[in-house]
């Protein structure tokens, strides 16, 4: 198999926290490759490795096919990266901008001048180049943002919550702007929180918590990880007597709580919605709010997080 990304046993330590522990992630070539995880998880400083900007306590890291090493920048130029609410000089035209990235790189003035106009229109920023940065909306900077990760033609892209802070549109155009890229042949690594944006765009998926992997594997693979379908209850004041009366169920293989919100997991396909409501009003509950569908990604991230932390199924 041919890997973009692969680490061995990674871990990091700050001190006594460990913010990455004995991480063995592979993403594939020619992927969208979804990283999942709570904030704290461990994301960004695992980005922060791959593309060199911190040390491992422990382990080691390939990007294609080469070991990462922080004084190694040479080994970066395939590489394009977008930190997380990336920070540009407001004086600066959109253009300009990649211009001194372009020099950063080493990029030929002719180079510059024909890669240039070709980025700005493909992240949908023509007309606006000559514009300050400092009068982008927060889309419009994360565009120009992507547009700098891009510029020297790089084999695997690495954006760290590339959709925070937008309104809807600006994350459909983020995401539009992905599948872009990947059709293009390159392979993208994303960093998020939204597990809507990621079930649209990502073909692979790892999901880790306090640096630890959760599960990594395509995504119908790790949606598959749940039954067939799941059930979410409100319920007002949710009590211990209605979880058990729920999870007493013949067809009930496991329940999450969060709040007041019951997740129940069913091992069949029928509706069985009416079976659920007796036991629940039978145990003195009222229910606000019931929906069944099939499991998604947020239903395999709460019930693997949950776990984590120690929170079996109630």
């Amino acid at each position: 198999m041919d890997y973009a990304i692969e680490t061995d046993n990674l871990t990091k330590n700050f001190g006594s926290l460990t913010a990455v522990n004995k991480l063995n992630l592979k993403v594939q070539k020619n992927t969208i490759h979804g990283f999942l995880g709570p904030n704290g998880a461990g994301k960004t400083t695992t980005i922060k490795i791959l593309v060199g900007l911190l040390k491992p306590t422990a382990g080691s890291v390939k990007v294609l096919g080469q070991e990462v090493h922080v004084d190694d920048a040479d080994s970066r130029l395939r590489i394009g990266y977008m930190p997380e609410l990336p920070r540009f000089p407001k004086h600066l035209k959109g253009a300009e901008l990649l211009d001194v990235y372009g020099r950063m790189y080493g990029m030929t003035q002719q180079q510059r001048a024909e890669q240039i106009p070709k980025l700005i229109e493909s992240v949908g920023l023509k007309g606006r180049e000559n514009d300050l940065i400092g009068k982008y909306s927060k889309g419009m900077q994360q565009r120009i943002g992507i547009a700098q990760a891009l510029l020297n033609n790089p084999e695997l892209v690495i954006l760290d919550e590339p959709s925070i802070g937008l309104d809807p549109v600006g994350m459909m155009e983020v995401r539009e702007l992905v599948k872009t890229i990947s059709r293009e042949g390159i392979t993208v690594f994303l960093s998020s929180h939204l597990l809507f944006e990621v079930e649209q765009i990502c073909d692979h998926v790892t999901i880790i918590n306090n640096g630890s992997m959760l599960a990594s594997d395509t995504l119908p693979n790790v949606s598959n990880q749940l039954g067939p379908s799941m059930i979410h209850i409100e319920i007002a004041d949710l009590s211990a007597a209605v979880i058990a009366a729920v999870k007493n169920l013949s067809f009930v293989s496991g329940t999450w709580r969060t709040g007041n919100t019951l997740l129940v997991q069913v091992n069949t396909y029928n509706d069985i919605r009416a079976n659920v409501s007796q036991a629940v009003t039978g145990a003195g509950g009222v229910i606000v709010g019931m929906s069944q569908k099939n499991a998604n990604l947020e239903d395999i991230f709460i019930q693997l997080v949950t776990k984590d932390k120690g929170g079996k199924t109630q």
